[in-house]
Formats: structure tokens, sequence, C-alpha cells
């Protein structure tokens, strides 16, 4: 297993001005990691971050987006995966923060906990390719292949906790950050 605020800085060092779309503890690590007005956080919307991602892809399919979903967060819109694929934003990549519960809650063992395969679920919902990393050296190794490779890209990620991140909302999904956010993807999005 890999530290998670490990992995995240591991991303920031080649994110370059991806958009990043995170949820729940991964934001506030996210954050933490790689401030930047390219973030957008899904808080409140358990299992929806990866829904926001692909209306960005699409919105902006000459741009990179890049999904920091967590394993319980995706449970509750597995419908997604299927939607994605289909879809095939090729600029799409999906990362799951797999932990094994619902950390944002109390830390609740996720069903299937230790069972379940995400990224099983992934190409079985046709994917156009499928990683699985559980070590950092790997993740990093080829990290620059999952970012380049033609999408829609899932990766599962499978983690335990880093340092805790400070539990600022404010900080993460204030009304400066959201109006900062969309300043930075006007340049971005598709007129067509």
């Amino acid at each position: 297993m890999m530290r998670r605020d490990e992995a995240f800085r591991t991303l920031a060092e080649l994110r370059g001005d991806a958009v990043v779309v995170s949820t729940y503890t991964s934001a506030f690590e996210w954050m933490k990691a790689a401030r930047s007005p390219l973030n957008f956080v899904s808080v409140g919307v358990m299992g929806q971050a990866s829904s926001h991602g692909l209306g960005l892809a699409l919105g902006m399919p000459d741009h990179k987006v890049i999904v920091l979903d967590g394993d319980g967060s995706l449970l509750m819109n597995l419908g997604t995966l299927v939607t994605i694929a289909n879809a095939a934003p090729r600029n799409l990549v999906h990362f799951v923060v797999e932990n094994g519960c619902y950390e944002a809650n109390g830390s609740h063992p996720i069903p299937g906990q230790g069972r379940v395969s995400f990224a099983g679920m992934a190409r079985a919902a046709g994917f156009a390719k499928v990683y699985e990393f559980d070590g950092l050296n790997r993740f990093a190794a080829e990290l620059p292949e999952v970012l380049s490779v033609p999408g829609p890209v899932f990766a599962t990620l499978k983690v335990v906790a880093g340092d805790p991140p400070p539990q600022d909302y404010e900080l993460i999904h204030g009304p400066g950050v959201r109006a900062a956010f969309r300043a930075a993807i006007r340049p971005f999005l598709s007129r067509s």
C-alpha cells in the first residue's frame, strides 16, 4: 500500500494544467498537495465526482481532466463507469483511491471491502485502459503513461491515509475558490 498524500504529491508533479476533480478526504489531501484554480471539489454530493469529471471532459475535449474519486463514493454511482466508457472522452483519467472505507463518514468499511475489484469493473464497463497500483514506485514509474494514453483511463490506487490534512471547507469550496475555478476553465470550454 502507498500513502495517499505521497501518491498525490507524485501526481501533482505531472499534472500540468489538467483540471482535477476531487472529493471528500481526497479533496483535502489534494488541495494540500496541489493548490490551483484548476481544482474542482465535489463535496456534499457523494458519488458524483466521476459525473462532474465526465461533464468537464466533454465540455473541454482538448483539455486533460483528472478525477480523484473515493472507493465509497464510486460505489454510490457505479453506473458512471458505463456512462463514461460509452461517452469515451479521450481526455479523462479516473483515479479511484481505494482505502476500503467511507473515511469521511467515520471510516466504516465499504461493502465488499478487500474483495471488490474496481479495476475489474472499469474493464468490464469498457474503459480504454485500466491500471491498478499498490506501491508508490510503480505508480511513479507508470504515471506518465497513465496521463498520456488516450482515454477514458481508469486507475485504482490502493492507499492508506497520510498525515491528516486540515479540514477547512472554506479553503476547498468557498465562493472565491469556485469563482477562480470558473475563470480558470473559461478559456478551455468547447464553443461547439
